[in-house]
């Protein structure tokens, strides 16, 4: 079994530079601004030869009302719960605080073991703050620098000792993290778990659809535009299927982000389009398909993702058919790249039609995965030559050759023609919307790679 450690901590202590030190990866934004963080985010650590599951959360606030920093806490309370211990860091330059000693107090009331660590302890000027730290009554503190790796052995000899207490064991086997994963360029070695990334602008309703497919409460959600910022990735399952749920930071237009911040936010999102397998576009059902919305459309298609859109809050739409008909003219003129983009609408708050969502992702997924077998890609060529020729090119037909299926993951074909290079982009347009019916791959982006068999006996110019 593995050990469960929660970071916790007033905002702007180094909690999630600690945390990005013990999973060895930049997964959480660090930012010099307080309250950064605010969902709870999950990773695999590795500290030696313990091997661990941590839990970032945010800065602790005391705030009891509707606010979105009561919400954090409402956060931050139940990762200590779920945690075995709970590391409790302090910034030892700025020496114990009001705050500090009102939490220590709420934290040695609670049944989870508690670390004292104080971080930031690099150089001469942390050494009142970590004597200070002494009057919280929660034993040595632990002096570490989370930027710079210091003081992590007796961090390590800490945990160690949790682990034996919990497990009666000096062995600790790590659960299975949720991480973002790159995609393998063997496809044998693809990993048999689905990659789902929710994608949108803000405030349409992304977090909300979260909580509804996995039944409770995990992200942090409210009527203020931009709460989530990381990108958070969930391990899940869905009808026997297993699958990593990624929440993402709304993307607004290029030209309204100023702040640092929402440009990290944005980075983390694009990096969680790249390495999805299937994208949910999430739309307003009462403003869908703007501009950002097609951009943002197109960036998926782009990256080679499957791409499904979702339209939230449709049960406030009165006229239902009209505006069914209208996103999917909409759809249908601005993303003609990719024919056949499912399209489903929901209500997240209430839970209307998640199946539906669902089965359109594992089918999309599937047609991304679809190998065609060459002798069928060639039969279809061939007819495709013959009600449609190829142009001519200098007096000369262009001669299709043979096509086969060089990769999926998107589908990637190779077409080899003598004269490839004078093809018209409309005819590879024609071959790639002909393979799309022929071989049922609505909604998938298709890849066609031109390859140049000229016959050398041909006379030069």
């Amino acid at each position: 079994m593995s050990l469960t450690v929660a970071i916790v901590g007033r905002p702007n202590v180094g909690k999630s530079t600690l945390f990005n030190r013990l999973v060895g990866k930049k997964l959480a934004l660090v930012d010099d601004q307080p309250g950064v963080t605010r969902d709870r985010r999950f990773g695999a650590a590795h500290l030696g030869d313990l091997d661990f599951t941590i839990i970032d959360t945010a800065g602790l606030e005391e705030a009891f009302d509707e606010s979105l920093e009561a919400r954090m806490r409402e956060q931050t309370e139940q990762a200590i719960k779920e945690a075995d211990v709970a590391l409790l860091l302090i910034d030892a330059r700025a020496g114990i605080t009001p705050l500090d000693e009102h939490f220590a107090r709420r934290l040695r009331k609670a049944k989870t073991p508690i670390i004292l660590v104080a971080n930031k302890c690099e150089s001469k000027a942390s050494i009142a703050g970590l004597g200070e730290a002494f009057r919280l009554g929660l034993g040595d503190p632990i002096a570490i620098s989370a930027e710079h790796g210091e003081g992590l052995s007796e961090l390590y000899d800490a945990l160690v000792q949790q682990a034996k207490r919990k497990d009666g064991a000096t062995e600790i086997v790590a659960e299975g993290d949720a991480e973002l994963e790159d995609l393998p360029d063997d496809e044998a070695e693809a990993p048999k778990v689905l990659q789902l990334a929710i994608v949108g602008r803000p405030n349409v309703g992304k977090s909300t659809l979260m909580n509804a497919l996995l039944g409770e409460e995990r992200q942090l959600t409210g009527p203020e535009a931009g709460i989530t910022r990381d990108s958070i990735a969930v391990d899940w399952a869905w009808k026997g299927t297993a699958i990593r749920l990624i929440d993402t930071a709304g993307l607004r237009r290029r030209a309204r982000v100023v702040e640092k911040l929402e440009r990290l936010s944005g980075a983390d999102t694009a990096r969680a389009v790249r390495y999805a397998h299937v994208v949910v576009l999430v739309l307003d059902a009462h403003d869908m398909l703007e501009k950002q919305d097609l951009t943002i459309a197109r960036h998926v298609i782009d990256e080679g993702r499957g791409l499904v859109i979702a339209a939230n809050k449709w049960d406030a739409i009165e006229d239902k058919n009209e505006a069914l008909k209208k996103l999917k003219d909409r759809v249908e003129k601005s993303l003609p790249q990719v024919a056949g983009i499912p399209i489903v609408t929901l209500s997240a708050r209430s839970g209307r039609n998640l199946d539906r969502l669902m089965a359109a992702v594992l089918k999309t997924y599937a047609q991304w995965n679809k190998r065609v077998p060459t002798a069928q890609l060639n039969r279809y060529l061939d007819a495709a030559t013959v009600a449609h020729p190829p142009p001519l090119v200098r007096g000369r037909r262009i001669k299709l050759r043979y096509m086969t299926q060089i990769k999926t993951r998107p589908p990637t074909f190779s077409l080899f023609a003598a004269k490839a290079d004078d093809l018209p982009e409309a005819y590879a347009r024609y071959l790639i919307n002909g393979i799309r019916e022929r071989f049922d791959l609505m909604g998938v982006p298709i890849r066609l790679n031109l390859r140049r068999t000229d016959n050398p006996f041909d006379d030069r110019e």
